[in-house]
């Protein structure tokens, strides 16, 4: 840890004065050395002071002990975690464990601490012996970046399954119409070749949205009519609703609405609802697009008549590549990435998105968006 040698450089040439101001019990009669340990003990106070002030501006959690293991010096990181305020007796007995070994062999003695919550936490304890028979012991919470390493693991599994599925399902069909003579098998090979084709097509698109989303972070607003997006979102799914049998229909206030934010990203976002709903249904079921304008709000919900989902799964539908209906989504052709774009824009535009959802009956999923204040010219480009 180089901020953790850092630290240790910062204590280890303070540390005269943080001694001398808490040990301190000098004596004298003279009034000049009076005079003098009160200049010293006030040039300690600022010392201590700004250690301090250093110490709790450092993302990591440090303690100092004693030669009997007794915290004389901690961050609030340190408190966070639960070592200066004993609140967690595993990080406790942890942290005292790890400083005795290093004191006992005058090394330094790192190890990882998982705690399984909840929340599951992943701390990292480093401790190394001080001058003096002290010791100094650095823990860093590394649970956040756990937590991506697991997501990009399984990100990749995932995609990776996705990708080898089709380019799998393509080469067994390349091979089967090779030796085929018969014009009817190889025109019904030829059809699933290209359903295959444009099912890692579709993957790939929504990767390349997702990431595009991702990339672009926090918007710059810009006035846009929710008018033109429920319109361009529902005009981009017609055709393929008309395939299924399903009607989209709208339910819009009579005066247009409209939000700040980036017009591409959220016609993305009512696109995948709209999309995914029209996955989820049955033929001749109706799918429903509403606009509702409140006095801060404005909101956009897209309504099924589907399969509805499960409660079990509500929690986890917008993590990338989860579905609920692996067999449905496979034979309609989505990719599970479509809430996960939905979430992210929804992140970037500071807005939120909630599912309401009854097996049999149906779900909704509802976009709220801040009003903005102000007269705005609005963007339909």
């Amino acid at each position: 840890m180089l901020v953790g040698g850092i630290i240790i450089g910062i204590i280890v040439s303070a540390f005269p004065f943080v001694f001398f101001l808490r040990r301190s019990t000098v004596k004298a009669n003279n009034e000049s050395v009076v005079g003098s340990v009160e200049l010293l003990s006030s040039e300690a106070e600022v010392h201590v002071a700004e250690l301090d002030s250093v110490l709790n501006a450092i993302p990591l959690g440090v303690v100092v002990t004693d030669e009997q293991g007794n915290i004389i010096l901690g961050n609030h990181i340190a408190a966070g975690v639960g070592i200066l305020r004993h609140i967690d007796v595993l990080v406790d007995e942890a942290a005292e464990r790890i400083i005795k070994k290093s004191r006992e062999t005058g090394s330094v003695v790192r190890e990882t601490l998982e705690l399984f919550g909840p929340p599951p936490r992943t701390l990292v304890i480093e401790a190394m012996p001080l001058e003096g028979s002290k010791s100094i012991a650095i823990i860093e919470d590394i649970s956040e970046r756990t937590r991506i390493d697991a997501v990009r693991t399984d990100f990749v599994a995932n995609i990776s399954h996705e990708l080898k599925t089709p380019v799998g399902a393509l080469s067994i069909l390349a091979d089967t119409i090779r030796d085929e003579d018969d014009l009817k098998v190889i025109h019904r090979l030829s059809s699933k070749m290209v359903k295959e084709a444009n099912r890692m097509a579709q993957t790939i698109d929504d990767l390349l949205e997702l990431s595009r989303i991702e990339l672009d972070g926090s918007v710059v607003p810009e006035p846009v009519s929710v008018y033109s997006v429920i319109a361009e979102s529902i005009d981009r799914m017609a055709y393929f609703a008309a395939q299924a049998g399903i009607g989209v229909v709208s339910q819009l206030p009579e005066d247009d609405c409209v939000v700040k934010g980036d017009r591409l990203q959220l016609v993305s976002a009512v696109s995948n609802l709209i999309d995914n709903a029209v996955k989820y249904s049955e033929k001749g079921d109706k799918v429903t697009v509403r606009v509702t304008s409140l006095d801060t709000t404005i909101e956009i919900s897209v309504s099924d008549e589907g399969i509805g989902i499960p409660q079990s799964d509500i929690d986890r539908i917008f993590e990338r590549f989860y579905r609920v209906d692996r067999a449905r989504s496979r034979g309609t052709g989505g990719t599970g990435l479509g809430l996960s774009i939905v979430r992210h824009v929804m992140n970037n535009h500071g807005g939120s998105v909630n599912v309401t959802s009854q097996e049999g009956e149906g779900s909704t999923f509802v976009l709220t968006l801040l009003r903005p204040s102000g007269n705005t010219a609005v963007n339909n480009i």
